[in-house]
């Protein structure tokens, strides 16, 4: 693929991902995910190319107008999508797949001092919500779902949800409820649920307790 049509099909996808989204030139001058993107690229193959501190400058240029950090070695597929972006964060052997929908303040993390790999791999299709955490090298499955202010440290499986801190996988079938995109008001709370049903045994034994008397 071209760089002319990686470009416009880098702005489909902001149209695609983005009911604000009006017009090209808006989506060209005013997104900041986008640039973010765009920078990344450029940072992306000197890094690779060994140009690594101009890399590195690069991406602190990004950062600066921006607000979204991200290490010049992170390895991004196509068609992904940051939505307002301050504060992500994406660290340096991150890898994502294509598709992936990213919301403001996601962190990307290593949970290592070692130059290894110590950050997330994230398949195609994955949707993170804002405020997100994902730490460490786990890999998020294909199609997966993280819910906003979550905070995720084992793998999880695709096709699934993951909500809470820590992240705990939500049963089958959400995702039919919640469609393409993830609806972060209609997420179940599995803690909740479960103080829900110890507090709906205990009122069943007070009241055998009360009919005994």
């Amino acid at each position: 693929m071209g760089i002319k049509e990686r470009l416009k099909e880098d702005i489909d996808t902001v149209f695609k991902k983005d009911p604000a989204a009006r017009t090209t030139m808006e989506v060209i001058l005013c997104y900041p995910g986008l640039h973010a993107i765009w920078l990344h690229r450029i940072a992306h193959y000197l890094w690779s190319n060994g140009y690594r501190t101009l890399a590195r400058l690069i991406s602190h240029i990004s950062r600066f107008f921006t607000g979204i950090e991200i290490h010049p070695g992170a390895k991004i597929g196509r068609r992904f999508f940051i939505d307002h972006g301050m504060g992500v964060v994406i660290g340096e052997t991150t890898e994502i797949g294509d598709d992936v929908l990213m919301y403001q303040g996601t962190v990307l993390g290593g949970v290592s001092c070692e130059k290894i790999k110590r950050h997330p791999t994230v398949k195609n299709n994955v949707v993170i919500g804002a405020g997100a955490i994902v730490l460490g090298p786990i890999v998020i499955g294909e199609g997966a779902k993280i819910g906003a202010g979550s905070v995720v440290i084992k793998d999880v499986p695709p096709n699934s949800t993951v909500v809470g801190v820590p992240g705990r996988v939500i049963t089958d079938g959400i995702k039919e409820k919640l469609g393409t995109d993830l609806e972060h008001n209609k997420l179940p709370d599995p803690l909740i649920e479960i103080l829900q049903n110890i507090e709906q045994r205990l009122d069943n034994l007070e009241n055998r307790v009360i009919k005994q008397k």
